[in-house]
C-alpha cells in the first residue's frame, strides 16, 4: 500500500485505568517520529471531542511531560461514554467526523479504550471505507475488566490485579490481628466478569489469599454462601471474602440490587454497596464483627502498585498500532499473544480484526473456577503472576507521585 501523508488523532474512552496514559504516550512518541504524519492531536474527551472540534497539538507539548504520560493514571486527555449508532442507520455523527478529519487532513484514528471503545472504532473504520476517505483506523486496547476478546490479556489489568491483590493481602493481616472473631467482606470491580475478584487469590502466593472469592461466571447462592463463611469462621474465627460486583441470583437479578435505570451511556448497570449487602447477611447470621469494603476508584487509579510488565505493554500496544498503521494496516486492535521463552514469560503482539472484537466479554474459563464455586484453580494463578511482574520507578517529587502535566494546546487547522 502506498504511504499515506496526513496528520492523526488519538482518543481515549471508557473507564481510565493505571495504564492507559502509557499507551497514549506510544502512540503520541511514535507517532511524532513517523515520516508519513504530520501531525498529531490528541481529542478532548473521546469521539465528544472530535465532534465538538476540540482537538490538542501534541507536537507543542513538552517531550518530558510527555513522557511522564507514562507513570500518571486515569485519562490525561479525558473520556467519554457516547455510543454511537450504527453509520447504516444514523451518520450524522459520521459526517462530523468525517468533516473534522478532512479540515485537519487527519488520516490515522487511533482509539484507546475497551469493548465499547472497539466498537465505535469499528463504526468509524466501517464508515470511512464505505465514502471512499482513506483514514487507517486502530484500536488501542486498554480495560481492568481484561474482558476483550481475542486478546490474551488487557493493558491495565496487571496494574489492578497487583493492587487488588496486594489489598487483599494487607487486608488479610489485619483481619486477624484481634482475638475476637471477625468477617472482612472487599467488593472487587467487575459487572459480568470476574477477572479482576479471581486477581485477589494471587495473594495465596504470599500465603494472604481470601478464604472465599465469589465471581460473576457462577449463579450466587445465598444460603450456600453462608455456610460457606460459617464454616470458614467457625474454623479460623476470621474470614475474608472477596466478591465480584457483579454477582447474580439464579434469576439474573444482581445482589447489589442496582437499580437498571441506573446505567452508564451504553446501558451498563451502575453497580455498588454490595459488600455492605453482603456484610449485613452475615452479621445476622453468625452476629459477629463484619466489615465491608469496597475498593472502588482504587482499583483502576493506583498507579503506585502498577506493574512494570502492564506498563511495559501498554506502551508497547500504542506504539505497535502506529506503526502497523502507517505500514497500511487499518480496522485492526493490537492485541497480546502469550508466549514461553526459556520458561520465562514473553508478550508478541498480534493484529485482530475489529469487528470480532467488539462488544464481545471475555469470560473467566469455567476449568478455572472451583467446584464448589467459591475459588479459582492453580491455572489462573498461574495466567495472571507474571502480569503482575515489575515494580515501577515512578518520579516523584516531595514524597509524592510527579505526574504529567500538558500543556492542552489547542489545535487550529
Amino acid at each position: 500500500m502506498s504511504q499515506l501523508i496526513g496528520a492523526c488523532v488519538i482518543a481515549q474512552s471508557g473507564g481510565p485505568t493505571a495504564v492507559i496514559n502509557a499507551s497514549a504516550c506510544g502512540v503520541i512518541e511514535t507517532a511524532l517520529k513517523e515520516a508519513s504524519i504530520t501531525a498529531v492531536y490528541g481529542a478532548d474527551h473521546g469521539i465528544t471531542g472530535i465532534l465538538n472540534d476540540l482537538l490538542y497539538d501534541m507536537g507543542k507539548e513538552d517531550p518530558a511531560e510527555i513522557h511522564l504520560l507514562m507513570n500518571t493514571p486515569s485519562s490525561e486527555l479525558g473520556s467519554c461514554r457516547y455510543k454511537m449508532a450504527d453509520p447504516e442507520k444514523d451518520d450524522r455523527d459520521y459526517k462530523r467526523i468525517l468533516e473534522i478529519f478532512k479540515k485537519y487532513n487527519i488520516r490515522y484514528f487511533f482509539y484507546n479504550g475497551g469493548n465499547d471503545s472497539m466498537d465505535t472504532c469499528s463504526k468509524v473504520s466501517r464508515y470511512m471505507e464505505s465514502v471512499g476517505y482513506e483514514c487507517r483506523v486502530m484500536g488501542v486496547p486498554k480495560t481492568i475488566d481484561n474482558d476483550l476478546f481475542g486478546t490474551d490479556h488487557c493493558p491495565g489489568y496487571g496494574s489492578a490485579a497487583k493492587y487488588i491483590a496486594t489489598s487483599v493481602a494487607e487486608v488479610s493481616r489485619d483481619n486477624r490481628v484481634y482475638p475476637t472473631g471477625s468477617v472482612c467482606v472487599m467488593e472487587i470491580m467487575g459487572r459480568h466478569a470476574g477477572w479482576l475478584a479471581a486477581s485477589a487469590a494471587l495473594a495465596s502466593v504470599c500465603g494472604e489469599g481470601p478464604d472465599l472469592l465469589y465471581l460473576p461466571e457462577r449463579v450466587f447462592d445465598k444460603e450456600q454462601f453462608l455456610k460457606d463463611v460459617k464454616a470458614v469462621y467457625e474454623k479460623k474465627n476470621s474470614c475474608l471474602i472477596a466478591v465480584s460486583e457483579g454477582i447474580q441470583y439464579a434469576d439474573g437479578s444482581f445482589v447489589s440490587e442496582a437499580k437498571t435505570s441506573a446505567t452508564d451511556g451504553f446501558g451498563h448497570a451502575q453497580l455498588g454497596g454490595l459488600a455492605a449487602i453482603l456484610s449485613e447477611m452475615v452479621k445476622q447470621e453468625l452476629g459477629c464483627k463484619v466489615r465491608g469494603i469496597e475498593l472502588s476508584l482504587l482499583q483502576r487509579a493506583g498507579a503506585h502498585l502498577a506493574s512494570q510488565t502492564d506498563i511495559d505493554e501498554a506502551y508497547q500496544a500504542g506504539s505497535e498500532a502506529v506503526r502497523h498503521a502507517c505500514a497500511g494496516i487499518t480496522g485492526k486492535m493490537v492485541g497480546f499473544e502469550r508466549e514461553y521463552i526459556d520458561g520465562k514469560y514473553s508478550c508478541k503482539y498480534v493484529l485482530l480484526p475489529l469487528d470480532i472484537v467488539a462488544n464481545t466479554e471475555k469470560k473467566v474459563p469455567a476449568e478455572w473456577i472451583t467446584e464448589a464455586g467459591n475459588g479459582v484453580t492453580k491455572e489462573f494463578i498461574d495466567y495472571a503472576l507474571p502480569l503482575i511482574a515489575g515494580e515501577n520507578s515512578r518520579p516523584v517529587e516531595n514524597g509524592l507521585p510527579r505526574f504529567a502535566n500538558l500543556k492542552k494546546v489547542k489545535a487550529e487547522a
